[in-house]
């Protein structure tokens, strides 16, 4: 198993485990490299919460950054609002580009959620997202393969 690769596409905010596990069920890595990026996801959570802590406060009026946090809060915010720390869950669990753990993580810390809640709706939600995007990699590799 290559857990270099592994580890560096989940660690890519934007791929995260939607273009890990693919990568590692078409390699034949095995419920081995599923749990190693379901534990790499989970564990995001702590280095963006902290470095949100010191980093915002220094980056806050860029453009870019008022751009990503803008689009993340008018996305995430709603789920909140209608469903508390499971709309956290739901918004990271959906496995699109832009409402994975990195999301949700900052989502969570803008609105001023307590970390320990916020970690464990995270933590729900990628387990929900690796289950989703299991079933589809598994589905569409046996479809290819049906294919060959």
């Amino acid at each position: 198993m290559d857990w270099l690769r592994l580890a560096v596409l989940t660690l890519m905010p934007g791929l995260e485990l939607r273009a890990s596990i693919p990568y590692a069920l078409f390699n034949g890595d095995g419920a081995a490299g599923i749990l190693f990026i379901l534990l790499l996801n989970v564990l995001i959570f702590f280095p963006v919460w902290l470095g949100l802590s010191l980093l915002y406060r220094f980056t806050e009026n860029w453009w870019v950054v008022k751009k990503v946090v803008n689009n993340i809060r008018k996305r995430g915010e709603p789920y909140v609002k209608k469903y508390g720390m499971l709309g956290i869950a739901i918004f990271v669990a959906i496995p699109l580009p832009g409402s994975g753990v990195y999301s949700g993580a900052l989502l969570a810390w803008l609105l001023g959620l307590e970390w320990k809640k916020s970690f464990v709706a995270c933590t729900v939600g990628v387990i929900l997202a690796a289950l989703a995007v299991y079933l589809i990699s598994t589905g569409a590799l046996g479809a290819f393969g049906m294919l060959i």
